[in-house]
């Protein structure tokens, strides 16, 4: 298994690639974003573990550059950052997943086996389908009718959450529990405005619709309602 470690602290980086290797990891370690972004760009890593504040832009914006260019390897951010903000934030920017400073190494070693074992179920799935709509969960592609759709990489998760589970009604707090790892107090409206934008997208100039709302339950994807 094969990481990109972007970590601008010589010390954490030094402790964080002997444990790995350790444990049979192969590790390239970057110190900043200019480095990562190249590695990342140019040969083909299992897990990318990426500190978010470091020399050059910040994490979120490496990880938006890196799905901007088509790298789907799971991305694991590593940051003292532990508002809900901050982790939403993280996700919107196409993370996988989100863990606290200071955390245990063998904490870090269940993230990555985890993440390895979902991009591999994924590359497995490789493509689903309802009515024209079709995902292809090794290269996050979809489309409609042929047309591809761009959507942003929370709207994405989402859409990959339905369409697996056809017919399942998601409410809020069970999107938010499978999308981000926690759930958002019931004043916010960030899961209404995400299934809107994603209805704009797949829905609006196409028949039939597919993401459809039962008041009272939630959200679901199907070809009729």
């Amino acid at each position: 298994m094969r990481l990109l470690l972007v970590e601008d602290d010589p010390k954490i980086s030094a402790f964080i690639k002997i444990g790995l290797e350790s444990n049979n990891y192969s590790v390239d370690v970057a110190y900043d974003s200019s480095l990562a972004e190249r590695l990342a760009l140019s040969r083909k890593y299992d897990v990318i573990i990426l500190d978010v504040v470091i020399p050059g832009i910040s994490g979120f914006d490496l990880c938006k550059n890196i799905r901007n260019n088509n790298i789907m390897a799971p991305v694991l951010l590593l940051t003292s950052l532990d508002s809900i903000e901050d982790k939403l934030t993280g996700f919107n920017s196409g993370a996988d997943d989100y863990l606290v400073k200071p955390f245990s190494f063998q904490e870090l070693l269940a993230r990555l086996k985890a993440l390895n074992r979902r991009n591999g179920d994924l590359t497995i799935k490789q493509v689903l389908r309802t009515a024209d709509l079709e995902i292809d969960t090794s290269s996050r592609k979809v489309r409609r009718g042929g047309k591809e759709i761009l959507l942003t990489a929370t709207e994405y998760k989402i859409l990959e959450l339905f369409m697996e589970n056809r017919e399942k009604v998601f409410d809020r707090m069970l999107i938010a529990e499978k999308i981000w790892g926690f759930s958002f107090n019931s004043g916010t409206n960030i899961i209404d405005v995400h299934i809107n934008s994603i209805r704009k997208k797949i829905d609006k100039d196409f028949t039939p619709k597919l993401i459809h709302t039962r008041k009272g339950f939630g959200y679901v994807l199907g070809e009729e309602e």
